[in-house]
């Protein structure tokens, strides 16, 4: 669950289905991911995006072998002192792969709920809400379902209010006015352009590596950016610090 989790983070559905299935039959529990190099996970990893997922990935089986012996905690606070986990996949685990009784709020719910009461939700709000409407009992199946109604129904765009079991009690089709959605806790914000961006840049860097080791000099014609040598260095100089890259005699390899 943990995997699945940390691979959803801002990556679609259908590009992360066949990499979890590689993933956990290579790595099928915390203890085989921490005993793989961060090098092979990033090569498996590929295609992906967002490489720092993985490298946070690959810390916290490390840390649950170390502190919880191998097993992924079942306490929140446990949890969230995990690396690169924060609220949400603390209580994703803890909803979908332990059926605590415990609120979980993605985009689809927040927009949902801030719907159904006609105004914008901070962060605390939604989760309280959350927290306070989930049954002690079948928690996993409401939580599905209420992501269900925001992904399938309470759509962002034209949403099938006629369809939605919860209409009645929806003061936004009531009351009309402008969708308080938008502006609620976890609504989804467009990413910036992608083609020209670091992102891109750093992401071509990532896949020449995995293919084979790159000398520095040729990594600016790698990323596209043989004409900005100084973008080109920082990016290189980013993913050496951020331990996604090492480099050895000006050669850069997966660490």
């Amino acid at each position: 669950m943990l995997v699945s989790e940390v691979m959803l983070q801002q990556t679609q559905v259908d590009r992360v289905i066949p990499k979890y299935r590689e993933f956990i039959d290579r790595y099928p529990d915390p203890r085989a991911c921490a005993s793989a190099s961060l090098g092979d996970l990033l090569t498996l990893w590929q295609g992906l995006g967002f490489p720092r997922r993985c490298r946070n990935l690959h810390a916290a089986a490390l840390a649950i072998v170390e502190r919880h012996d191998g097993l992924v905690p079942g306490d929140r606070a446990a949890l969230l002192a995990l690396p690169g986990i924060g609220e949400y996949t603390a209580r994703a685990v803890l909803a979908f792969a332990d059926a605590q009784p415990i609120g979980v709020v993605d985009t689809n719910v927040s927009r949902v709920f801030s719907r159904q009461l006609n105004r914008p939700l901070p962060r605390r709000e939604a989760q309280e809400i959350a927290d306070a409407v989930v049954p002690a009992t079948r928690s996993w199946e409401w939580n599905q379902l209420l992501m269900d109604l925001g992904a399938t129904v309470c759509t962002a765009r034209s949403p099938r209010c006629d369809a939605c079991p919860v209409a009645e009690t929806c003061a936004w089709l009531y009351a009309g006015g402008a969708d308080p959605a938008p502006q609620s806790f976890h609504t989804s914000k467009p990413q910036g352009r992608f083609d020209g961006s670091d992102r891109q840049a750093r992401g071509r860097l990532m896949k020449a590596v995995v293919a084979q080791t790159v000398d520095r000099a040729s990594a600016a014609r790698l990323m596209g950016l043989e004409a900005d040598a100084t973008r080109a260095t920082r990016l290189i100089d980013d993913l050496v610090r951020e331990g996604l890259l090492a480099e050895c005699d000006d050669r850069l390899t997966l660490p």
